[in-house]
């Protein structure tokens, strides 16, 4: 594995640790400050992330999939962080902490306007991921070198078709609560 993939690695170690230990400094330690800067952190880390993928390829190397993944990280963690980190406070308020309501799940069309609502956030996060794509595609300004951003844009285009038709699905043919 080269040092983009390991970085990637880190900066997700990196996301989850920030996230849990600004839970512990909230919830258990009482240090609402403390928590707020530590869950503030994760920002930092896909700046990192894209700062070494960018001086990396700059330096020299051939873009593979590792490069290509940190836009499609970056994209995902900008625009799918808050909510990640709402998601993981929910659970770890009522699985953790015994406090708050135990988190519910949602069914028929209430839960296709809730992956709609997700799509046009996954719509905003390829704009992000594209856009640094491009950017790291500009700044090597060799098509050989760069062959696996162009193709990461490419299948992600494809899988943003598909979670379209998935959440035109959810309209459809509702998804029912267990009986």
């Amino acid at each position: 594995m080269n040092f983009v993939a390991w970085m990637i690695v880190a900066c997700e170690v990196a996301f989850w640790v920030v996230i849990i230990l600004g839970f512990i400094a909230r919830y258990l330690l009482r240090k609402e400050r403390l928590g707020f800067l530590l869950l503030a952190l994760t920002p930092i880390i896909d700046l990192i992330l894209l700062i070494i993928t960018g001086l990396d390829l700059y330096r020299g190397a051939t873009a593979t999939s590792a490069h290509a993944l940190s836009g499609v990280y970056i994209g995902v963690s900008i625009v799918f962080g808050k909510s990640i980190i709402a998601w993981a406070d929910e659970r770890f308020r009522y699985y953790i902490v015994k406090q708050g309501d135990k988190p519910l799940k949602c069914y028929g069309y209430k839960y296709a306007r809730h992956y709609l609502k997700s799509w046009l956030k996954h719509v905003l996060a390829y704009a992000i991921g594209i856009g640094c794509l491009f950017g790291l595609i500009y700044i090597v300004q060799n098509p050989a070198r760069t062959e696996a951003l162009t193709s990461t844009i490419h299948w992600w285009s494809r899988i943003l078709g598909i979670d379209l038709l998935i959440t035109i699905a959810y309209f459809i043919w509702p998804k029912k609560a267990p009986v």
